[in-house]
């Protein structure tokens, strides 16, 4: 497995973030004809620099001054006409949307009405159009990052002067650990924040793997005493991690009849819920409810969001992420006197992996033979055993396609833009 993993001792930015991509390997050329479709005004040069000593990539983004205030559909629509591959266009988008999201949170509005203010301006799309672009061009499995410092300090925003982290970044960096940095300046920018929180499974310790390339992102300013870089790992991982963060989104319901309870939760697995499930409990007064409880990729949360309103009565829907450890798995398929079973088989390193026949198979196989079910799993159980699977480190191929076949599948411390103004006087971009 491919692991790209950021660290941000210094913070992070948007075009730290290009240029530590750019440093890693991945063809500026590329990134620059790809933003050069947005059909904005600006030049992005990538230079090299030394920050603290240490050579980086600097990326430059030079544009007219300008005064549009930009709303998500401005920018979706932008991406859309630059034609981008999908990932890339699908990547850009969920940035921006997270970022929407923030600051809907942080102002108390809806995120159509959420006005892009420096982060709208054209160095911060170019940053992250071509962040996304880059970051699908280096062709990794995983993305993590190191605990994240915003800095100390305060900024002058939109709406008047902030602490650090600025109310937008701090909604971005909710669930994501922070470390503390002596730095009196904004090192984390809302772009950065948006970005590492969007593509990060895992923030913590650099990951035990063979590191294959390292790019060193600079950012505008010199920092006495420390370099002002991110550095960018690139590696392989003997073995994929056992570990991921998903979301969980859960409303309580004291008022909605059982069918539709059941209704919202095939909704919310058809649209791609890792699990929906129903908790029964008792709320205000000792009334009986019951809680709705989802898992899910950060990719669809909002979507899945938007299912529980409109088919709950409920007011308000509780989000927030959570790190879990899991079995890695396979789909497979055995063969028993009753004909094929689908399941799935998992494993932990080493141990031998195990069989979990799909009920919906078993089940089809009971009803069509007129046998019990559970007569059903303790064939598919037996034909697992009897197949004598392979250790789980194997490769699929070295376990035996005949037992196990395969079904699926698969900051830019632009500190000189003059959007900030720290309290020590010096000028700071935020994106």
């Amino acid at each position: 497995m491919r692991i790209a993993y950021f660290d941000c001792f210094s913070g992070i930015s948007g075009d730290m973030t290009l240029g530590a991509l750019v440093d890693a390997g991945v063809d500026p050329q590329v990134i620059v004809g790809a933003v050069g479709r947005l059909g904005l005004e600006f030049e992005l040069t990538f230079e090299t620099v030394r920050r603290g000593g240490f050579r980086a990539s600097y990326a430059r983004v030079v544009a007219p001054e300008e005064h549009a205030h930009r709303h998500l559909h401005h920018i979706e629509a932008m991406i859309d006409r630059a034609e981008l591959p999908p990932r890339q266009a699908e990547l850009a988008k969920r940035i921006f949307t997270r970022l929407g999201e923030a600051e809907a949170n942080a102002h108390g509005m809806d995120v159509r009405k959420v006005h892009f203010h420096e982060v709208g301006a054209v160095d911060s799309i170019v940053d992250i159009v071509g962040a996304a672009v880059g970051l699908d061009l280096l062709g990794v499995d995983r993305f993590e990052a190191s605990p994240i410092p915003p800095g100390r300090g305060s900024v002058m925003a939109a709406h008047g002067r902030m602490p650090l982290p600025a109310p937008g970044t701090a909604e971005l960096l909710r669930g994501v650990p922070l470390a503390d940095s002596p730095v009196e300046m904004e090192l984390t920018t809302p772009t950065g924040a948006a970005i590492v929180s969007t593509i990060c499974e895992r923030f913590g310790p650099l990951p035990a793997m063979t590191i294959d390339a390292i790019g060193h992102g600079a950012g505008t300013r010199e920092i006495p005493g420390q370099a002002n870089i991110v550095r960018l790992f690139v590696g392989t991982a003997a073995e994929s991690p056992d570990a991921d963060r998903v979301w969980v989104l859960e409303t309580n319901l004291d008022d909605l009849a059982g069918e539709l309870v059941g209704y919202t939760t095939t909704r919310l697995l058809e649209a791609g819920a890792l699990d929906a499930f129903v908790t029964p409990i008792y709320m205000k007064k000792n009334r009986p409810g019951v809680m709705i409880s989802v898992l899910c990729t950060e990719a669809i949360a909002s979507e899945l969001e938007a299912i529980l309103f409109r088919e709950t009565t409920t007011l308000g829907v509780r989000r927030y992420p959570v790190s879990r450890h899991k079995m890695r798995r396979k789909a497979a398929e055995v063969m028993t006197p009753l004909g094929p079973i689908k399941g799935k088989l998992g494993w932990l390193g080493d141990r031998p992996p195990t069989f979990s026949p799909e009920y919906d198979d078993c089940a089809r196989v009971a009803s069509e033979r007129g046998v019990p079910l559970r007569e059903v799993y303790r064939l598919a159980l037996e034909a697992h055993a009897a197949a004598g699977a392979a250790p789980a480190a194997a490769s699929p191929e070295s376990r035996g396609e005949s037992q196990a076949h395969d079904h699926h599948h698969h900051h830019d411390h632009h500190h000189d833009h003059d959007h900030h103004h720290h309290d020590h006087g010096h000028p700071h971009h935020e994106d």
